[in-house]
């Protein structure tokens, strides 16, 4: 017993090393990750004589609020904000409520030439949106959609759905066919399963696509760029870009500009986030 105590102890003297280097370069990578935001919002709290005469990372004397309401105003962000609430909040439950359908339709249907059909769906995640932006526009421009949120909604969940079918797919998969099975023999409908069975216990892989569905899609600005091209349906970077052209040189409203666009997405993960790992992985590693 001495023996197996003292080699423990050792194994764990010989760990602790590797441990606080682990934890020393964790700390790193978060201070870098962290320090651009510490910035922006040090500054956007500035005002013009404070940004010149102290350092980026200086926390400012005085707090300058007005930067966010003058931001506001002057880069009219109220509409740009009504736009991306309107297209985020009906594209990411549609896009994610077509998703899930798909994915069990695949999973537990029993359907000819299932694999092929989830060759084709898979697919779709290795094309890059770039290269279809052309095509996109000539198809949107021809159904008179420019300028509207279908025009926009109807492309984001087109390039959406594939990979929140792939992960779906894998956890659908790996919930016991008996479940189904049961149900079906005392006369449930695929539905009614997927309604009161798998919808339920989906639900933390749905919260983490929700926050990816979401950020990607409040972030989202080459599309919207190609397709929205009335100043008055500009989403929030469209609007930030337009600002950022006009107010480059107040840096504190810059600033301010860049948390306000921001906020809304850090809101919904820190919301969700504790699903996000547990479902993600979930996801992928089932089936």
């Amino acid at each position: 017993m001495a023996v197996a105590f003292d080699a423990g102890a050792s194994n764990k003297v010989s760990r602790d090393p590797i441990l606080v280097g682990l934890w020393i370069a964790l700390l790193v990578v978060a201070l870098i990750w962290v320090a651009p935001f510490v910035f922006i919002i040090f500054t956007s709290l500035k005002t013009k004589a404070e940004v010149t005469s102290t350092g980026a990372f200086m926390p400012p004397v005085h707090l300058a609020f007005d930067n966010y309401s003058s931001a506001w105003n002057r880069g009219n962000f109220a509409t740009a904000f009504l736009n991306s609430v309107v297209i985020t909040v009906i594209k990411v439950p549609l896009g994610l409520g077509l998703s899930a359908m798909a994915a069990y339709a695949l999973a537990k249907i029993k359907l000819p030439f299932s694999k092929l059909l989830l060759l084709l769906v898979v697919f779709g995640t290795m094309i890059p949106f770039q290269v279809m932006l052309a095509p996109i526009f000539t198809l949107v421009n021809s159904l008179g959609l420019i300028d509207t949120y279908p025009g926009v909604i109807l492309p984001y969940i087109a390039f959406g759905v594939p990979y929140q079918v792939f992960i779906l797919h894998g956890f659908f998969r790996g919930i016991p066919k008996e479940l189904s099975e049961a149900a079906l023999i005392d006369g449930a409908s695929h539905f009614t399963i997927f309604r009161r069975i798998f919808l339920p216990v989906c639900l933390p892989v749905l919260a983490a696509l929700l926050i990816l569905d979401f950020v990607s899609t409040w972030n989202e600005f080459a599309m919207a760029l190609v397709l929205l091209q009335d100043q008055h349906m500009w989403t929030l970077p469209l609007g930030l870009m337009s600002f950022q052209g006009q107010f480059s040189s107040d840096y504190g409203q810059l600033n301010a500009a860049i948390v306000m666009t921001v906020l809304p997405a850090t809101i919904v993960y820190l919301i969700f986030q504790r699903y996000f790992v547990s479902g993600l992985t979930s996801g992928a590693v089932k089936g």
